[in-house]
């Protein structure tokens, strides 16, 4: 669990955070919409400590990160898992390599350990045999596969995901959904998702949180977001065809 508490961020004149608060749910996918601009990303490198807040609380299963000493902090950052929009593989490294990467810079394992869980992990994903593959050999689904599977190598408890679909056909989109929530279910890990994907949303969304302007404007449920009266949000879903579509059948 991931407890925000009135979390405040400017850059000079800009206050680009504004009082947010939101719970994260330990075993549940955790999305965060809104507009580009709208503060997702600051907020969000703000929680892992990437920003420091001006001012606060960020608690990891209610204990303040922004209060920990380096060994504390340190901790909590080897339990974060962290898939990025572009995957961020390592072009020079080889499936296994890429893998194995978080588990040679922060534990003591052999390398048959090493070896294991990183073989453990392709499992997961549905993709056995890859290992000495190299990221610019396989597709953009099999990399983003890949980068959950290193996300998971240290058996994380939070999990944060940029954009996981970004650059997907909808196919493999759903196939990169589908494994986000299931991992989370099964390891019982505090997911926090940032898209613009609504079909992710309604997929598999537990908790929405909206942000608009740097406010949190809004907060519910898949099944809230589609029946919403509010306006701000009402146009950032129903932005295409299709959810308009969507809307007028629910109507």
């Amino acid at each position: 669990m991931i407890e925000v508490k009135n979390l405040n961020k400017s850059f000079g004149d800009e206050h680009v955070l504004k009082d947010i608060s939101v719970l994260f749910e330990e075993g549940k996918v955790n999305m965060i919409i809104g507009q580009s601009g709208s503060g997702k990303s600051v907020f969000t490198k703000c929680v892992v400590g990437l920003h420091k807040p001006d001012t606060g609380e960020v608690l990891y299963e209610g204990k303040n990160f922004l209060e920990m000493d380096i060994d504390e902090k340190t901790e909590i950052r080897t339990n974060i898992g962290m898939l990025f929009q572009a995957s961020a593989l390592f072009d020079s490294m080889t499936v296994e390599e890429n893998i194995m990467f978080p588990l040679t810079m922060f534990t003591n394992k052999s390398k048959a350990e090493m070896l294991t869980r990183a073989n453990e992990c392709l499992d997961r994903v549905n993709l056995k045999g890859v290992n000495k593959a190299y990221p610019a050999e396989i597709s953009g689904g099999m990399q983003k596969r890949i980068a959950i599977a290193r996300a998971i190598a240290m058996k994380p408890k939070f999990l944060f995901c940029d954009e996981p679909n970004s650059g997907l056909d909808p196919q493999t989109a759903i196939v990169i959904d589908n494994l986000i929530r299931d991992l989370t279910y099964e390891m019982n890990i505090t997911t926090v998702v940032i898209t613009h994907d609504m079909n992710s949303v309604i997929e598999i969304g537990d908790n929405i949180m909206f942000i608009y302007k740097g406010e949190k404007w809004w907060e519910g449920s898949k099944e809230d977001i589609l029946r919403t009266d509010n306006k701000e949000i009402g146009d950032f879903v129903y932005a295409s065809e299709f959810m308009k579509t969507l809307r007028n059948k629910l109507a």
